[in-house]
């Protein structure tokens, strides 16, 4: 697949941002409307959401397909997506600001619960689950991390967080060999399958890009 040229590549993230806005306010509304449903209700409408969530994966996976220019622009996006996916990050706007690559935004909202926890304003669990989600992020973009914050990753590390930082800890390796070695869209596209940016089911029909993901009313 050959490189999209920059307006191309622009209009097209603007697309995908949009679609996983969607998607992120849906789940966000869900559970802020959590207690107005009974549990079947709330967990089917949560499944649907997720499988939502794959479908878009899947679409993300074809059109980056051997274009490294959409890896570069889209890859944290997709990173966000399989954290949404594998329920390792269950903090909307987190994964949108993850999706985002907006390191800045998501230490100011960290700043804002570590103002938060201190008056009371938000619980001790809730805070331990959005750091953890916030700082794998940061870790995620490429951003360097206090010595306090990684003992706080190890010490409070779930297995679903472990599972998502083991699948996903080789792309920056994968990135570094396309760059070392200057391989081709071509080349990467024929002779290199990497999970994730390179790899997809062939029966999943690349529409969403321009179609949109159908959300709920």
């Amino acid at each position: 697949m050959a490189s999209r040229g920059k307006s191309e590549t622009s209009k097209l993230k603007q697309n995908m941002e949009e679609q996983l806005d969607r998607l992120m306010q849906q789940l966000q509304d869900l559970e802020e409307c959590r207690e107005d449903l009974d549990e079947e209700e709330y967990e089917e409408t949560k499944k649907e959401t997720l499988e939502q969530l794959e479908e878009f994966n899947e679409s993300l996976k074809k059109i980056m397909t051997g274009d490294m220019t959409l890896v570069d622009e889209l890859g944290g996006m997709q990173l966000a997506i399989q954290a949404a996916i594998s329920q390792a990050f269950k903090t909307p706007e987190v994964i949108r600001l993850f999706a985002k690559k907006q390191p800045g935004q998501l230490r100011t909202r960290l700043a804002e619960m570590d103002r938060d926890v201190m008056v009371g304003k938000m619980s001790r669990d809730v805070h331990t689950q959005q750091k953890m989600e916030i700082l794998t992020a940061l870790r995620k973009l490429g951003e360097k991390l206090t010595p306090e914050d990684d003992t706080f990753l190890a010490e409070n590390a779930t297995a679903t967080l472990s599972q998502f930082e083991k699948v996903t800890a080789n792309l920056g390796e994968q990135k570094h060999f396309i760059n070392s070695f200057g391989l081709s869209d071509y080349q990467c596209s024929s002779c290199i399958s990497f999970p994730f940016f390179f790899s997809g089911s062939e029966d999943k029909i690349m529409a969403l890009a321009s179609s949109g993901v159908k959300t709920q009313a």
